[in-house]
């Protein structure tokens, strides 16, 4: 019995010893394997970074700082110097590990060979400009679902980012939903997003002319906006000198076919050209640069329309000519009506299909009625200066205005102001001028007041132009062919009382109105005009008889104007200050 028990004992004993090395054996492999096999986990997968802040650094290094957090949506401080801000939205991604991917590339070269993603295509949702931050871009990108065979959803940031000055930008991008997707495999890495990535000197051909398009869009955009916010609040454009500008002109007579032959002086054998290359510089503000493009984008849907005198016609047929500058298949822009201008007919209508708008020019005199009343027992033309022009139908719905009267309020065109002025059954034996002109303006006034919406009308009224006949008037041998350069001297400011009037009843209406003062800056310019050249030449002789120092050579002075009309469209657009 002993034995027995102490062959039991020493089997118990020499069991033990083996059970415990096959334990700690089956411990030590199971720490290796999770070990192992949380390293690999660990390699195998992505950080998901959900909010993402580059910044460009001086020599152009991108440094990318990844803040932490699970939200839906990031937000992007600025305010820093030099840098470029992205703001990215991410959507649901549908997949069997619920990782995302992100590649910056476009551009930007990648320090590592790790797999890139397919480039996605990218359209310009929409753009603004940013003021009070020096420098930054700020591109708010917005990226769709993307499905692909590994399971993680790969999203790149297309476009080489450059930044060629201190103008702040607002570039909006949305990158639209990538159906290939290159598929990962299972030693390959989904795409990181890069700490640091250098500037790729060697871009693309495609991505560097998309670039250059959008920095020069934005930096055009910028500089206008610069320009208007600093001018100051009190800046009159009435004030200032003409500056010599190789740069101009805007158009020539070959680039725009809407020039009549009344204006179109270099075709009909004037020889000079420095009267098309003056620049107004107002005194302590800027005027921007006319361009055509952003013309267009204003009155995108819109009617332009000028209403007045051929002198509205003058600044009406300059603007067809600037806006053309933007227009790249001239057959797009034509006459409603296919009329051809002439100095015959006064109504026209052009529609720039491109941009869905029209610019429009009604021709009125007085901006009253001129008709006829019975003075004993004849009837005589007379101007109903309590009646609206019959034509102002066709002013309602406008969507912005360009009134202008004054070249024939004269005593010679008024006869005197005898048997001329009516009111209802009235004809005044004789009534002057000034009195007859306040009277059509209230007439006009009221209108505006009743016809015109301001939230969709805006009105301007541009001021008198005036005319520089030396020995003369228009009819009595008046002259300014000898003239080649503008006047010098600017001592004394140009007063018109037709100015004058205007403002005083426009101050009396209840519809806003701007006046576009285009007087004193016009008064230097004697050189500007068509003088004999305002017709094509009989033979090899011009006529002296008359000459024409009222209306405007084209290119030429009424260039300015639009300007002047340019800015203040622009700066009430983006409800900016300066005039």
């Amino acid at each position: 019995m002993k034995e027995v028990l102490g062959m039991d004992r020493q089997r118990s004993f020499s069991f033990k010893p083996r059970r415990l090395l096959v334990f700690s054996l089956t411990i030590c492999s199971s720490i290796i394997f999770i070990v192992l096999f949380s390293i690999w986990v660990i390699k195998l997968t992505p950080s998901v970074f959900q909010q993402t802040h580059f910044q460009f650094n001086v020599s152009s290094l991108l440094t990318a700082q990844s803040l932490t957090g699970f939200n839906r949506s990031s937000s992007v401080l600025s305010g820093v110097k030099g840098s470029i801000l992205i703001h990215t939205q991410f959507s649901k991604h549908e997949n069997d590990s619920g990782f995302s991917g992100i590649s910056v590339i476009g551009g930007l070269e990648r320090e590592n060979s790790e797999p890139e993603v397919v480039e996605e295509d990218e359209e310009n949702e929409d753009t603004s400009v940013v003021s009070g931050v020096q420098g930054p871009i700020l591109i708010d990108t917005q990226l769709s679902k993307s499905e692909n065979g590994s399971g993680f959803s790969g999203i790149s940031v297309i476009g080489g980012l450059e930044r060629k000055n201190s103008e702040p930008n607002v570039v909006e991008e949305k990158v639209e939903e990538n159906e290939d997707s290159e598929s990962f495999t299972e030693n390959s890495q989904p795409p990181m997003v890069e700490k640091e990535v250098s500037s790729d000197k060697n871009v693309t051909e495609t991505s560097s002319k998309k670039v250059e398009i959008i920095v020069k869009e934005k930096n055009q955009e910028s500089v206008l906006g610069k320009t208007l916010i600093s001018s100051t609040r009190d800046c009159d454009v009435r004030r200032g000198k003409w500056v010599f500008d190789e740069s101009y002109p805007l158009y020539t007579n070959s680039s725009c076919p809407f020039i009549d032959e009344g204006f179109n002086c270099e075709s009909n054998g004037r020889p000079d050209k420095g009267y098309m290359k003056w620049r107004w510089q107002p005194q302590g503000c800027d005027i921007p640069r006319f361009n055509a493009t952003k013309m267009l984008e204003l009155i995108r849907g819109k009617r332009l329309v000028f209403v007045g005198d051929s002198l509205n016609r003058n600044q009406w047929e300059s603007m067809l000519c600037m806006l053309m500058g933007a227009i790249r298949d001239p057959t797009k822009v034509y006459e409603t009506h296919g009329r051809r201008i002439t100095k015959e007919k006064g109504n026209y209508s052009f529609r720039f299909v491109d941009y869905r708008c029209t610019v429009e020019y009604y021709v009125t005199h007085f901006l009253v009625h001129e008709g006829k009343g019975r003075v004993g027992q004849k009837r005589v033309q007379t101007l109903r200066i309590d009646s609206i022009d019959r034509s102002s139908s066709r002013w309602k719905g406008a969507d912005i205005l360009v009134f202008n009267t004054a070249h024939w309020w004269s005593h010679h065109k008024t006869k005197a102001g005898i048997n001329y002025y009516q009111e209802g059954g009235q004809v005044y034996p004789r009534l002057d001028v000034s009195t007859a002109f306040r009277k059509a303006l209230t007439t006009w006034a009221s209108w505006v007041d009743k016809h015109i919406n301001p939230r969709k009308t805006q009105v301007f009224f541009r001021s008198s132009a005036p005319s520089h006949f030396s020995g003369g008037q228009w009819n009595s041998g008046g002259h300014c062919k000898e003239a080649t350069s503008p006047l010098t001297d600017n001592s004394s400011t140009f007063v018109s009382e037709k100015n004058l009037l205007v403002e005083e009843v426009i101050k009396q209406m209840k519809t806003p109105v701007t006046v576009l003062n285009i007087t004193g800056l016009s008064q230097y310019r004697i050189d500007a005009h068509p003088s004999i050249y305002g017709r094509r030449r009989s033979g090899k002789q011009y006529s002296s008889n008359s000459q024409d120092c009222s209306h405007w050579c084209l290119p030429g002075v009424p260039d300015s104007w639009n300007e002047i009309l340019f800015a203040y469209l622009y700066q009430s657009k983006h409800g900016l200050t300066g005039f």
